[in-house]
């Protein structure tokens, strides 16, 4: 290795240049901007049907209490929306978009034949990963914020803004409940940190990109059934999805702390035990395409 190439490895602009490398592949793939386009469309959709439903003056989801967490209350203020958007979207819509393009990371590289020579390139394998990753958890964001966008428009549209009442039945400014809801677009993004890990994991596995989004995505659909059946009580606090929608407890007052530590920290948890599979498994594999 001549001394130019050993700079070049060792330094952190080359890491931040594959970063930025691979965040533009990914954002710039027409299957990225159509699963960003499906999640936009969902707040749409719930706002105008809401509408619909409200438009006789009877007030959403009322009578079977049915619907996202929220729902009823969209009609007296549009922020709401936001909140039933990211409720409608997290058990499914989002989580599969990250098993998409978390499943696509390494085994789409390796199917189109590009792994070996990202490896030839001064990155080795490890910072390779970890950019990887940090793609997916970019998109993880990204993602969210553009759901919590577009609910907030169409919200702004259809609805009144004000000031909102919490789920404890306190007042609160326009003003924060906004950041709330940003806080609660965070959350929500930090809770699919884990699936982003299983995914990459899954992605390490095969050289098929096709065989790993779906994979991941069954995965998805299998833990959720199993989150749903009564007698496996005892396993659903160690499912990932299990605390999900326990961001609503950040419109409460005061903040109900508990489930959301709880959900953090699960998703922390799958992200460091399959983050580390994927990097055993990826450090020690063969690379032959």
């Amino acid at each position: 290795m001549s001394r130019a190439e050993a700079v070049r490895k060792a330094s952190p602009l080359w890491t931040l240049g594959l970063l930025r490398s691979e965040l533009l592949t990914t954002f710039r793939r027409w299957r990225t901007l159509a699963l960003l386009g499906v999640l936009a469309a969902v707040p749409v959709l719930v706002g105008i049907a809401v509408r619909i439903e409200t438009g006789d003056g009877s007030s959403a989801g009322g009578g079977g209490g049915g619907g996202p967490a929220f729902i009823s209350q969209i009609t007296n203020n549009g922020l709401f929306l936001v909140f039933t958007a990211l409720a409608a979207t997290l058990p499914f819509f989002l989580p599969m978009a990250i098993g998409v393009v978390a499943g696509d990371t390494i085994a789409g590289e390796a199917s189109s034949g590009t792994l070996r020579y990202l490896l030839a390139a001064p990155a080795g394998r490890s910072r390779l990963l970890l950019t990887k990753y940090a793609t997916v958890m970019v998109f993880c964001l990204v993602a969210t914020l553009v759901v919590a966008a577009s609910a907030l428009i169409v919200g702004a549209l259809l609805f009144p803004l004000g000031d909102l009442t919490t789920i404890s039945g306190t007042r609160i400014s326009f003003s924060e409940g906004l950041a709330r809801a940003l806080l609660i677009a965070l959350v929500v993004a930090l809770s699919l940190i884990g699936v982003a890990a299983l995914g990459l994991f899954v992605s390490t596995l095969t050289n098929s990109g096709i065989a790993a989004m779906a994979t991941t995505v069954g995965l998805l659909i299998t833990v959720q059934i199993l989150d749903q059946i009564p007698q496996l009580h005892a396993l659903h606090p160690y499912l990932f999805s299990h605390y999900w929608l326990s961001f609503a407890d950040l419109m409460r007052e005061p903040v109900h702390w508990d489930d959301l530590t709880r959900n953090l920290g699960l998703q922390a948890l799958y992200a460091a035990v399959f983050g580390s599979a994927a990097w055993a498994r990826f450090t020690t594999k063969d690379i032959t395409s």
